[in-house]
């Protein structure tokens, strides 16, 4: 069995790997530092014992995406997990980093899910594990293109988990929704979270404990359930005003890691 991680050098795409490895999955590492994904294909070897190789491809360019899948075939399971976040006013961010963002979170996700869903398809078998955040059931100001970005995902893989059932297809498509985790990906968007984070291994242990037994929402942590569940029951007006002062006690602070 064979899982394709995008997003792997580091956080949740790394425990990720881990886990998949403990429970003998041949793992296929994609990210672009080719220095964590050389140290981290030699750890799954050596503590493991599985067969594990890396691809470094910026996953921000199309054309990266595509050649990714003609590459890579044969797989069991793919985990979008590549992403990118920003904080700011939208009006004052900068283009080619929101693009950069796009690019990384909803375009590179869509090419990899459609491909892949198309060859697992044609065998009936198959699982995609597309990673979103609780960011995706709320509108973010201060953060809105990576909200944005998350909403994208989850509306996407509700979809095609509704074709997929239609269908009768034994393909499975899961989605993970975190909140804060204490991973890289703060200090490269900028914030500091106000609640308590998980840890990065918390989040991949729960993760791949749910999503081999086909959950489709997979939601990490007592609070983040909480907040998707209200979420359904309040105002976007409402919910975008929290959000906003949510975001606003964030500006200016970095975690330092």
């Amino acid at each position: 069995m064979k899982v394709l991680i995008t997003g792997a050098s580091s956080g949740i795409g790394r425990d990720l790997a881990r886990e998949f490895a403990k429970q003998n999955y041949d793992v296929i590492l994609v990210a672009r530092d080719v220095e964590k994904l050389e140290k981290l294909r030699n750890e799954l070897i050596e503590e493991y014992h599985v067969n594990s190789e890396f691809l470094s491809v910026d996953l921000s360019e199309k054309d990266n995406c595509i050649q990714l899948h003609e590459k890579v075939k044969d797989i069991d399971i793919i985990v979008n997990n590549a992403g990118l976040g920003d904080f700011g006013n939208f009006s004052k961010t900068d283009l080619e980093k929101d693009l950069t963002i796009i690019n990384t979170n909803i375009t590179a996700m869509h090419i990899l899910t459609k491909l892949y869903l198309k060859d697992m398809k044609e065998k009936n078998s198959g699982r995609i594990l597309n990673v979103a955040s609780i960011a995706g059931f709320l509108p973010g100001p201060l953060m809105a293109t990576y909200y944005a970005s998350k909403n994208y995902v989850v509306k996407l893989s509700e979809a095609i988990r509704e074709e997929l059932k239609k269908e009768k297809s034994k393909v499975q498509i899961s989605l993970l929704c975190p909140g804060p985790v204490r991973t890289n990906f703060n200090n490269v968007a900028n914030v500091k979270f106000q609640i308590s984070s998980l840890s990065s291994e918390y989040v991949a242990r729960y993760t791949v404990d749910k999503f081999l037994k086909n959950k489709f929402y997979i939601v990490p942590g007592f609070q983040i359930k909480c907040a998707k569940f209200f979420s359904k029951f309040i105002p976007n007006s409402i919910l975008a005003k929290a959000t906003y002062h949510m975001q606003k006690r964030k500006e200016g602070k970095n975690i330092k890691q």
